[in-house]
């Protein structure tokens, strides 16, 4: 099955996409506080580029937790479809 996980099961794909993006998310933010501690919250280029990878990593996580809840969703009801 495509976009399956382990054995065939959607739910363990999803699940460890959305841990993965959640990892990367709290990443991004640890990065970006000790950044700020260590004093580049000046260093414009720099925090330009962090803004641009946490609000990837924030959509990433969003989509992530989506599809999380559509795969559980259809788990119980079966697919939507229309």
């Amino acid at each position: 099955m495509a976009g399956a996980g382990r054995d065939g099961d959607p739910v363990a794909m999803s699940s460890s996409a959305l841990l993965s993006a959640r990892r990367q998310l709290a990443a991004l933010r640890d990065e970006l506080a000790a950044a700020r501690a260590a004093g580049l919250s000046g260093n414009a280029l720099y925090q330009a580029d962090l803004a641009s990878d946490l609000a990837a990593a924030e959509a990433a996580y969003v989509a992530a937790a989506v599809t999380e809840i559509a795969s559980f969703r259809a788990q119980l009801s079966g697919p939507q479809l229309g």
